[in-house]
């Protein structure tokens, strides 16, 4: 039997609870900060208001990213964004390593 508990996260500052089996905790969490970010990249866009619509602007990408996937095609500006990231983590972690070698 999967457990079952309650998973808070926020939102455009907005809290919210919602039930989610233990096992797909992290995979909820992953979606909601990706909403998180979705809708603070076009809050801050300026072009919208309102939170219902950012919302569904937010909706909508996140769609259309998930149409472009599943149809085989590449999202580029998400690719971008994933490396950039990871060039971010490999360079903090060589940082941190040519410190503690200079330490010894």
């Amino acid at each position: 039997m999967t457990k079952v508990s309650n998973l808070d996260f926020s939102i455009l500052d907005r809290d919210f609870s919602v039930a989610c089996p233990d096992s797909e905790r992290q995979n909820l969490l992953a979606a909601a900060q990706y909403l998180d970010n979705k809708m603070r990249e076009i809050q801050q866009g300026g072009k919208v208001s309102g939170q219902d619509r950012i919302a569904i602007m937010a909706g909508l990408n996140i769609a259309y990213e998930l149409l472009t996937t599943q149809s085989g095609g590449v999202n580029l500006g998400s690719l971008k964004q994933k490396v950039h990231d990871l060039e971010t983590k490999l360079d903090q972690a060589l940082s941190e390593q040519k410190q503690l070698s200079s330490t010894d």
